[in-house]
């Protein structure tokens, strides 16, 4: 039976790493794609 857990145990630590791994992806490209609007707004505003 503890050998079930372990195995759920590795499965949740690489679902977390996955996880927190998305969401600075996402955290960049929102700034990134917020910072290129800024830009063109500045520029062409």
């Amino acid at each position: 039976m503890s050998s079930d857990q372990d195995e759920y145990a590795g499965m949740s630590e690489a679902r977390t790493r996955r996880t927190r791994i998305v969401a600075w992806v996402v955290i960049a490209a929102l700034i990134l794609v917020g910072g290129g609007a800024t830009v063109l707004a500045l520029i062409f505003g």
